[in-house]
């Protein structure tokens, strides 16, 4: 297991993970429950695949990164679930990004059933996918930014967070350094996923309205949470319907971030519309794991995110940041229509209770693994480096300017500066130019006896 020394700053407070439990015989007290006498009618991870129409023999070999901030694994439990399952167990990796470490349910804590619930939904999501064990590692920190950066730096494909809080709680500063490190996540092609929050449209804050923070990034996949019967028509989950603080799922417009312009058929927000998918997390259909060696069901949009996780790892790897696509090909999603948060209500389209709907996994899977889909994405990621080196060059022209340098050439640039002053003056041991290295160093060239160029280190005189 990889250690690093432990960070001096905590988690932002009020982080916290988003599951709950339905009603069963030994289930812990601190875990929520849902309220109501309504039966469990719970799901198998591979028959809610089914349901939802997962792909099958896809070639797989995303890593999927999974954040957790607490709580502890153990082989047996992951054992017996895939055994139970009929799937293969994933291989399993522990990083510690500033301390934090496995507890290995030791002593037994309420963040226990979300981990067993990350580990083994998204390796199951996977599996079933692909018919193969998933590739799993999973960040134990004390903060969901340094975790999405180690996660980045290791080549992750896929990343699933299932703890935040709502924006109030983050504030301006830590939203824009979490929405940098999902940029860069992207950027290096890893998908990051979120949940949306279990507390209705107030996501637990002291208005009727908030979103929650990873998933209001966007460059983070929100994921909110669904009812899903095995009959019947698939609705908003919301315990307390009408009612914007409860149990149910999160959803609304950020205020730290505008709407950004791919939210394509999105109802016209302040801001930036959480969720963007969703799917079944209502503990009282909620998904069987193995806890502590016993099955018990747990829900929440905790259930989520690791869903879509091991979904989008089964496709393959770097697909980057993909959340455009989705918004241009709503048909491969379930379109929920019935039901509220609280203070928003489902509605034909995009819509801040369920995004785009539940997956249509056969349907996403042609989507991204498509060959032209391929390089469509590579075509629009070179357009995308392209705008960004010219901003760079930019800001390079006009930084050589204000100095009194100009640009030798347009080869040259951005690398290399030539100054002003001693243009035509090829006097021994002048500088000639300077290239600007891409790790930041500079190097140095000056002409020679002879007039031409030689790198300043290697001139005798």
């Amino acid at each position: 297991m990889a250690s690093q020394p432990k960070a001096k700053h905590p988690t932002i407070a009020g982080v916290h993970s988003y599951l709950h439990l339905a009603r069963r015989n030994g289930v812990h007290p601190y875990l929520k429950r849902p309220r109501g006498a309504e039966a469990v009618n719970a799901w198998s991870v591979p028959a809610l695949c089914a349901a939802y129409q997962w792909p099958a023999d896809l070639k797989g070999g995303g890593v999927i990164a999974i954040i957790e901030l607490g709580g502890g694994w153990t082989e047996a439990d992951v054992t017996g679930f895939f055994t139970k399952a009929g799937l293969q167990a994933p291989n399993i990796i522990d990083v510690s990004v500033d301390g934090a470490e496995n507890s290995k349910c030791q002593p037994q804590n309420g963040a226990d059933g979300e981990v067993a619930l990350d580990i083994q939904v998204a390796g199951a999501a996977y599996a079933a996918a692909t018919g193969r064990p998933a590739n799993i590692r999973v960040y134990w920190s004390q903060d969901i930014t340094k975790a999405i950066i180690a996660a980045t730096a290791d080549g992750c494909d896929v990343c699933s967070i299932s703890w935040g809080a709502d924006e109030a709680s983050w504030g301006a500063a830590a939203g824009d350094a979490l929405e940098q490190a999902a940029i860069a996540a992207t950027a290096a092609g890893m998908v990051v996923f979120a949940a949306s929050g279990d507390n209705d449209s107030s996501d637990g804050g002291p208005t009727p309205a908030n979103v929650d923070l990873p998933s209001s990034a966007p460059h983070v996949i929100g994921c909110g949470g669904t009812k899903k019967p095995h009959t019947g028509e698939e609705i908003v989950w919301n315990d307390d319907p009408g009612k914007s603080s409860g149990e149910g799922t999160g959803g609304g417009y950020s205020t730290l971030f505008p709407m950004p312009s791919w939210q394509a058929g999105a109802p016209h927000g302040p801001g930036r519309m959480v969720p963007d998918v969703a799917a079944d997390a209502d503990p009282n259909t909620g998904y069987e794991i193995v806890l502590y060696g016993e099955t018990t069901v747990v829900g929440g949009t905790s259930a989520v995110a690791p869903l879509y996780a091991g979904l989008f790892a089964a496709f393959g790897t770097k697909l980057g940041f993909v959340t455009p696509e989705l918004y241009l090909n709503p048909t491969c999603f379930n379109d929920i229509t019935k039901g509220d948060n609280g203070a928003y209500r489902a509605r034909v389209g995009p819509d801040p209770c369920t995004g785009l709907g539940s997956p249509i996994g056969a349907s996403l899977a042609v989507l991204l693994t498509h060959p032209a889909a391929t390089w469509t994405r590579r075509l629009r990621d070179a357009v995308a480096e392209n705008a960004r080196l010219r901003e760079v060059i930019a800001g390079l022209r006009a930084q050589a300017n204000a100095s009194g340098n100009t640009f030798r050439s347009t080869s040259d640039v951005p690398r290399t500066v030539r100054p002003a002053a001693i243009n035509g003056d090829r006097t021994p041991g002048k500088v000639c130019k300077i290239i600007n290295e891409p790790d930041g160093s500079q190097t140095i060239y000056v002409w020679d006896q002879h007039g031409e160029p030689i790198r300043q280190d290697l001139y005798r005189g």
